[in-house]
């Protein structure tokens, strides 16, 4: 299957985007290591590290997020696939000589959690101070908390304890401030589109052009039914209650409300499903006191969105609007 982008010798996508992402914020990332993200200038000795993992063609997620307030390193894996343990080993190891202390953040997908267990048991054998945090915050996957998929929950995490680890908190202090946010945060996904591999062409999932599938997973995994095309507030309606019901919000509480596109679906759809979500907790009496719409992690080409909510405090709220400077977000 002829593919219509604009790429070289699929071999050479992982290299290439890399290089691109580093010569364009020359200032914010360079690579090290085998395919390891980095801040181009680290942040001060002996402040908690954040180091990440994942696999590539979910841009600008996650090696986007590395950078002043944010992540320190990430290890990047092929297309769709995790880096495997050496490599995120690697990462951990770099952190390491510049702090006493990593953290690691890990989102809830079984070759992501494999790699990532199997580097911190080798860097605490190591003797490398080590904690690690799991983003499962997709409401869809199994009823348990502990099984859930990790989705766009990410990112408050990465803002927020790295915004704990500016400000010189302990690594028991940035692992507790994670795990709070992370408990708190919800997602749900909607699927109008399927998406390509960029490496073959290949259709990563299958979806009738007038179906809509909500719950569907980061990488085409199945959701919570396939339904007719709706309108974007009925859509909104649909999934905000739900992600209100799983987190038990009530009224006079305070949220970030996030809208993350998946990768096809445009600016004006992501903004009038926010007016939506907006809207609906104007009239439930609850707090929309933090906002982000646009693209975090996406899918290649496939269309839909993730809506993520998270409960907030005082503390959460002011480690969110703390400086950050990577280059796809960025608080002044």
């Amino acid at each position: 299957m002829r593919m219509k982008k604009f790429i070289n010798d699929p071999e050479h996508l992982v290299t290439e985007l890399l290089d691109g992402l580093a010569l364009a914020f020359p200032q914010k990332v360079r690579l090290i290591g085998n395919n390891i993200v980095a801040r181009a200038v680290p942040k001060a000795p002996g402040k908690v590290r954040l180091v990440t993992l994942g696999g590539s063609g979910h841009e600008p997620g996650l090696s986007g997020f590395v950078g002043e307030g944010m992540l320190d390193l990430s290890a990047v894996g092929d297309i769709f696939a995790a880096p495997g343990a050496r490599r995120c080993l690697e990462a951990i190891r770099i952190a390491a000589r510049e702090s006493e202390s990593v953290l690691l953040v890990v989102l809830n997908h079984s070759g992501d959690v494999l790699s990532g267990n199997i580097a911190m048991e080798a860097a605490r054998r190591e003797g490398i101070d080590i904690q690690r945090v799991l983003t499962q915050d997709g409401i869809s996957g199994d009823p348990k908390i502990e099984d859930r998929r990790g989705l766009v929950g990410f990112l408050p995490v990465y803002k927020i304890a790295g915004a704990a680890a500016e400000e010189e908190s302990s690594l028991d202090a940035c692992c507790r401030i994670a795990e709070r946010i992370e408990r708190n945060t919800r997602t749900l996904a909607v699927a109008v589109r399927t998406a390509t591999h960029p490496s073959t062409g290949q259709a990563i999932f299958q979806l009738g052009d007038e179906d809509m599938e909500i719950g569907m997973g980061q990488h085409g995994e199945a959701g919570t039914g396939r339904m007719k095309l709706k309108t974007a507030d009925e859509t909104a309606e649909i999934m905000l209650n739900m992600l209100l019901a799983d987190l038990a919000v009530a009224a006079g509480e305070e949220l970030l409300v996030m809208i993350n596109g998946a990768g096809a679906t445009t600016l004006m759809e992501l903004l009038i499903l926010f007016r939506a979500a907006a809207r609906i907790l104007e009239a439930k009496k609850i707090k929309l006191v933090r906002s982000a719409v646009g693209e975090f992690i996406t899918t290649q080409e496939q269309a839909g969105f993730q809506m993520m909510i998270a409960r907030m405090d005082p503390e959460l709220i002011r480690l969110w609007d703390a400086p950050a400077d990577s280059p796809y977000f960025v608080v002044r």
